[in-house]
C-alpha cells in the first residue's frame, strides 16, 4: 500500500486518523533469529511456545506431611494410618498404596501409585511406632487436598506463551520451566537518530548566547533503549537542505527506520520536509493535538527499492517524548512482532479543573494516586509547555483529554496513560 492511498493532503489530522494511518503503513515485522533463554529478556518471541511436556510433570505434595491412599468411609475424630515408606523431592516409590496406607513425603514429591491425598504435618501426631501415624480430627480432611495435579498449571501439548509476546522475566521462567534453553526471537530494530538546528549544541560543549543543549537525542536514545532497539547515534545536523537530505540517505542504508528531531515546522530554517519529499515520499505532517502538531512521517527510498519509515519529531522536548510514545512506539512494536500490543490507559478523577480545547487532543503531564477508598485521581504536575521537560520528570502518566472535550472540570473522570516500561 502507498502513501497516495491515504489521500491525506495538507489538512491536519486527527490522533485516531494518525494512528490508523500509521498502523496501515507499518513495513513487515523484521527476521528472526535464535537466542539463549539467557539473552531473551525484553525480546519479542517469535513462534508459538508449546510445552513438550505436563507442568508439573508429576502429580505430586503441595506440603510437607504424607500422602496416603483415603479411605471410603473413615469415622469422626482421629485416625491411625499405616506408614509404608518415605518419599523426598527427587525421588519417587515404585510400588502402589493399598487403601489407608501412607508415605511420608515432602513438597514437590510425586505422589505414589493410590495416593490421593496429602495430610501437612501439622495435622499429624504421634502413634507410638515409626509405622504408624495419628490424623487429628480426620473429619476436617478433604479427599484430594494438598495435591497438585500432573499438567495442571500447562498440560502437554499446550500453547504456554503465543508469538509476539515481549518476553519479560517471569516469561523466562516459564519456558525454563518447560525446558527451552533457546528460543525464536525478532531481531533488535536499527533506529537512526538526529537532531537538527543550528542552535542545538551537544552536552559538553560551551553553549552559545543563542544555543540550547541537545536533550531530544538522549530522550529518544533512552526510550529507543528501553524498546530493545540498536540506536545508531548520528549526532546533530545543520539547517543546510543538502547535507540534511545527504544525511537522511545514508541513514537509511544502515537503519530500519530513521527518527530526527526538529525543523518540521512552517520555520524558514526547517529543511526535513523538503529533504525527505527529495529522496522519499511525505505521508503526513499535522495532527490536532498539544503538544506535539507538527510531526512528519514519510518514508525513505533506497536504490535496492526498500523504503525505511521515517519520523521527524517536534523540536520541544516534551513534545518528542510525547509524540513518541503516542505514534513512533507503536509502529515499532510492530515492526518487532509485538502487534496486538495497545497502551495501557485508566480512568481517574481530575482533582483539579484541566484546561483543553475542543477539536484537538490534550496530553497534560499528571501524577495519579489512589485514596483510601480505592479511587484514582489524577492532577497535573504544573505548567505544560512543550517546553518544561521537568514536567515529564515530575509525571507519573499522560492525562489525555479527547478532541470532544473543551475542559474538565474538578472531580469529573479522565483517562490517563500511565507511564510503563519506557519512561
Amino acid at each position: 500500500m502507498t502513501l497516495s492511498c491515504f489521500e491525506l493532503g495538507e489538512r491536519m489530522l486527527s490522533v485516531d486518523e494518525t494512528l490508523e494511518a500509521l498502523a496501515a503503513m507499518t513495513p513487515p515485522s523484521v527476521a528472526t533469529h535464535r537466542v539463549s533463554l539467557a539473552a531473551a529478556c525484553d525480546r519479542v518471541l517469535a513462534e508459538d511456545a508449546v510445552s513438550p511436556i505436563d507442568v508439573p510433570q508429576n502429580t505430586n505434595a503441595a506440603m510437607d506431611g504424607i500422602a496416603l491412599a483415603w479411605l471410603d468411609d473413615v469415622p469422626a475424630g482421629d485416625l491411625f494410618v499405616d506408614v509404608v515408606g518415605d518419599v523426598l523431592a527427587g525421588t519417587r516409590l515404585a510400588t502402589a498404596l493399598a487403601p489407608g496406607q501412607a508415605v511420608r513425603i515432602t513438597t514437590g514429591a510425586p505422589l505414589p501409585a493410590g495416593a490421593d491425598t496429602v495430610i501437612m504435618s501439622e495435622q499429624l501426631a504421634d502413634a507410638g511406632s515409626p509405622e504408624r501415624v495419628r490424623i487429628e480430627r480426620s473429619e476436617r480432611v478433604r479427599r484430594g487436598q494438598n495435591v497438585r495435579q500432573a499438567g495442571e498449571d500447562i498440560a502437554r501439548g499446550q500453547r504456554a506463551l503465543s508469538a509476539g509476546t515481549r518476553l519479560r522475566p517471569q516469561h523466562l521462567g516459564l519456558l525454563a520451566s518447560l525446558g527451552y534453553a533457546e528460543i525464536e526471537v525478532f531481531r533488535p530494530l536499527r533506529v537512526a537518530v538526529f537532531s537538527t538546528g543550528d542552535e542545538v549544541t551537544a552536552p559538553g560543549e560551551a553553549l552559545p548566547p543563542a544555543g540550547i543543549y541537545d536533550t531530544n537525542r538522549f530522550s529518544l536514545q533512552g526510550l529507543l533503549n528501553r524498546l530493545g532497539c540498536d540506536v545508531i547515534d548520528l549526532g546533530i545536523l545543520q539547517d543546510d537542505l543538502d547535507s540534511m537530505r545527504d544525511a537522511l540517505a545514508a541513514a537509511a542504508r544502515e537503519a530500519d527506520m530513521v527518527v530526527t528531531s526538529g525543523g518540521v515546522s512552517v520555520g524558514q530554517a526547517d529543511w526535513v520536509k523538503p529533504a525527505l519529499t527529495a529522496i522519499g515520499e511525505l505521508g503526513l505532517w499535522r495532527i490536532a493535538m498539544r503538544p506535539g502538531r507538527p510531526l512528519a512521517f514519510g518514508r525513505i527510498h533506497q536504490t535496492d527499492g526498500v523504503t525505511v519509515p521515517f519520523f521527524g519529531l517536534p523540536g520541544n522536548p516534551v513534545a518528542v517524548m510525547v509524540t513518541f510514545l503516542q505514534f513512533v512506539q507503536p509502529m515499532l512494536r510492530r515492526m518487532q512482532g509485538e502487534h496486538d500490543w495497545q497502551p495501557s490507559r485508566l480512568t481517574a478523577l481530575a482533582a483539579e479543573p484541566l484546561k483543553s480545547r475542543e477539536g484537538r487532543v490534550d496530553y497534560h503531564r499528571g501524577v495519579y494516586t489512589c485514596d483510601g477508598a480505592g479511587q484514582l485521581w489524577v492532577h497535573t504536575t504544573g505548567r505544560q509547555g512543550s517546553g518544561i521537560l521537568s514536567s515529564m520528570v515530575a509525571a507519573n502518566c499522560l492525562i489525555e483529554i479527547g478532541d470532544g472535550c473543551a475542559a474538565v472540570e474538578a472531580s469529573a473522570p479522565v483517562t490517563i496513560q500511565p507511564f510503563g516500561d519506557l519512561t
